[in-house]
């Protein structure tokens, strides 16, 4: 038999709550999404993107993961900031944004003052 458990309330055992407290720690900063600047000097050019691991997709652009993707022309790329947001939609939004905005001298006023960024996420939300 199955046996379903309500998720709404906290667990009333202390060992239940440590592991419960564990796994919404777990969720929290393993499911992080960033909104990524990388550079390509070949190209002098940017490239915004989202992802929820930025190492990892700094690799894929610079191993040609993706063969016919724009960023293969200009490996190799360097990673310039990696912005961590609260969401995941955040985090689409915000790349949206700074690719709507089509200006290089933006994209280098958001990485020399970060705070720039952190205030457009915040009037995202």
């Amino acid at each position: 038999m199955v046996q379903l458990r309500n998720f709404g309330a906290a667990p009333s055992t202390k060992p239940q709550r440590e592991i419960f407290e564990a796994f919404l720690y777990y969720i929290k900063h393993e499911f992080m999404y960033y909104t990524y600047i990388l550079f390509s000097s070949k190209l002098n050019r940017y490239y915004i993107g989202t992802t929820d691991n930025p190492i990892r997709r700094l690799e894929e652009h610079n191993s040609k993961h993706y063969e016919n993707a724009f960023t293969t022309k200009g490996i190799p790329w360097e990673l310039i900031l990696a912005y961590q947001c609260q969401s995941s939609g955040n985090a689409y939004k915000l790349e949206a944004f700074i690719k709507r905005m089509k200006s290089k001298k933006f994209i280098e006023k958001i990485i020399s003052d970060q705070s720039i960024i952190v205030d457009i996420e915040s009037k995202l939300i």
